[in-house]
C-alpha cells in the first residue's frame, strides 16, 4: 500500500526532533526497559551511530529507511541507538529507538557525542541483537565493544564518512602535517577495524581505499532511493515550485545538503560567475552547516546566487530537486551521494567531480558530467557543456538508472543477507 501523498510516513514518529526529546524526563541509565519486539524474529540489528540530527541528511536518510523495511519484515527485528538532546525511547512495529543525551560536537551542528556508556550496555545486554552495525567511526566502536562485552554479538562496520579524506582530501599533494594526520587516521582505521567481523561500503572510491589501507574484509552495496517521493512528475510543477522560493526564471542549478568543507562548494562558488556568464543558470543551495556563513559571504550581492534554509518537508524537497535543472555536487570525496541520486530520481542531471562515490552515479548512468576535482575552471566549462545538451533526455536516463539500480528494497535484501551471513560465519 503506497502512504497517502504529503502524509508524513510511519517512521516520523519513531524519530523525535530535538526540540521534542526535550519534554522527556527519562534517565535511560536506571529506566526500566520494556520487553524486546518481536521475539520470534530470526535476525535482529542493533545500529548505532554519532553521525545523526535534525538536519543531517545521508546517515539519518538511511536509518529511516531501514526501520521502514524491518517494519514491513516481520522476521526481523531493529534496535536504533542514537544521540539526542535528552533520553527518550520511541517504538513502532519491530523497530525500537534509543535517544541517549549527548553534548553536541563544537562546530558541527547537529551532531552530538554518543558517551553513555552505562545505558549503551544496559540496552546491548537487554536487546540481545544477533549483529551490530557501528556506522560512525569516533568514539562507537569503543562503546560498541564495553557494550557488547561477553555477549558473543558480531559487530558490521558501515563506512558512511571516509573519515581520513577528511584530514587530507588529496593526500599525495599534501602539506606533510595535513599527510601526517591522513597516515594517523589510517592506523586509526586499522585499529577499530580488528573490532569488526566486516564492513560495508556503498561505493568503489571507499572500498579501493580501505583495500590498499590493509582492510580487506570488505562488501560493496549502493544505497538506494525513495522512487515514489522522488519522482519526474514532480517536474510538471516546476514553475509554481520556483515561484514559491522565490527563484527567478531561466536554466537553475542547484545543491542541497550540509553546508561542510567536504562538500567542496567553494569550488562551485568561485567557478559559477562564469557558469552564470556563459549560460544565465542561477545557481542556488538549499541547507546549512559550518560553512554557511564564509559561502554566503563570498557570494553576498552575486546575482547568480541564492540561498535557502534548510527544508524539513519531504514533499517540498522533492519538488525543488525535481524543479532543478542541473544537480551539482562538487565534491570528490562522497563514500556515496544519496542527495544526487534523489535528484537523479526527480529526472535532474548531475554535475560533479570526476573522484567518489558521485562520480560512479554519473559514470554508471550517463545522466549527467564530471569535470577535474578542485578546479573551478574545469567545473565552469563542465558546467556550460552540460546546459547545452538535450537535459530532459538526460533526466529520463537518470531515472531510468535509479529504477533499475537503487531501489531501497532490493539493498536492504542485501544488508540483512550479508547480516545473516556474518552471524553464521561468527558462530562457526
Amino acid at each position: 500500500m503506497q502512504p497517502t501523498p504529503g502524509a508524513p510516513p510511519v517512521t516520523d514518529a519513531l524519530f523525535l526532533t530535538d526540540a521534542q526529546l526535550r519534554a522527556s524526563h527519562l534517565d535511560l541509565s536506571v529506566t526500566p526497559l520494556a520487553p524486546r519486539l518481536r521475539p520470534g524474529a530470526r535476525l535482529a540489528v542493533q545500529d548505532i551511530t554519532e553521525f545523526y540530527g535534525d538536519t543531517t541528511g545521508g546517515i539519518r536518510t538511511y536509518l529511516r529507511q531501514k526501520a521502514a523495511y524491518v517494519e514491513a519484515h516481520p522476521e526481523y527485528r531493529q534496535v536504533l541507538v542514537l544521540p539526542g538532546a535528552r533520553d527518550a525511547v520511541t517504538e513502532s512495529d519491530g523497530v525500537r529507538v534509543y535517544r541517549l543525551r549527548g553534548p553536541r560536537v563544537p562546530r558541527q551542528a547537529p551532531y552530538r557525542f554518543m558517551l553513555a556508556t552505562r545505558s549503551n550496555r544496559r540496552i546491548a545486554v537487554h536487546e540481545r541483537a544477533s549483529v551490530i552495525e557501528a556506522g560512525s567511526p569516533g568514539l562507537v566502536p569503543w562503546i560498541v565493544r564495553l557494550a557488547s562485552r561477553g555477549l558473543g554479538i558480531p559487530v558490521v562496520a558501515f563506512y558512511h564518512s571516509n573519515f581520513p579524506r577528511v584530514f587530507s582530501p588529496w593526500p599525495e599533494r599534501a602539506s606533510w602535517p595535513r599527510r601526517k594526520l591522513y597516515d594517523l587516521a589510517w592506523r586509526y582505521a586499522r585499529r577499530i577495524d580488528r573490532h569488526f567481523a566486516h564492513t560495508i561500503v556503498c561505493s568503489r572510491f571507499v572500498g579501493d581505499d580501505l583495500r590498499r589501507a590493509g582492510i580487506d574484509r570488505v562488501t560493496q552495496v549502493p544505497l538506494g532511493v525513495d522512487l515514489e517521493l522522488y519522482n519526474v512528475r514532480r517536474r510538471a510543477v516546476h514553475e509554481e515550485v520556483r515561484a514559491r522560493y522565490g527563484l527567478p526564471p531561466g536554466p537553475l542549478a542547484g545543491f542541497v545538503g550540509r553546508f561542510a568543507p567536504e562538500k567542496e562548494l567553494d569550488v562551485a562558488i568561485e567557478a559559477w560567475p562564469r557558469v552564470y556568464e556563459r549560460t544565465g543558470a542561477t545557481l542556488v543551495l538549499v541547507g546549512d552547516g559550518p560553512q554557511g556563513d564564509s559561502l554566503r559571504r563570498s557570494a553576498a550581492g552575486a546575482d547568480w546566487a541564492r540561498f535557502l534554509p534548510y527544508e524539513r518537508d519531504r514533499d517540498r524537497l522533492a519538488d525543488l530537486l525535481a524543479a532543478l535543472d542541473v544537480f551539482v555536487a562538487p565534491s570528490s570525496n562522497e563514500t556515496f551521494g544519496l542527495a544526487p541520486l534523489e535528484a537523479m530520481a526527480s529526472g535532474t542531471p548531475v554535475l560533479t567531480a570526476d573522484r567518489g562515490g558521485i562520480s560512479e552515479q554519473v559514470e554508471a548512468s550517463g545522466a549527467g558530467a564530471q569535470f577535474t576535482s578542485g578546479d573551478p575552471a574545469a567545473l565552469a566549462d563542465a558546467a556550460a557543456a552540460l546546459f547545452a545538451l538535450d537535459l530532459p533526455a538526460l533526466g529520463a536516463r537518470a531515472r531510468a538508472h535509479a529504477e533499475r539500480n537503487h531501489d531501497w528494497n532490493h539493498v536492504f535484501d542485501r544488508i540483512f543477507a550479508l547480516y545473516a551471513s556474518v552471524v553464521k560465519e561468527y558462530h562457526g
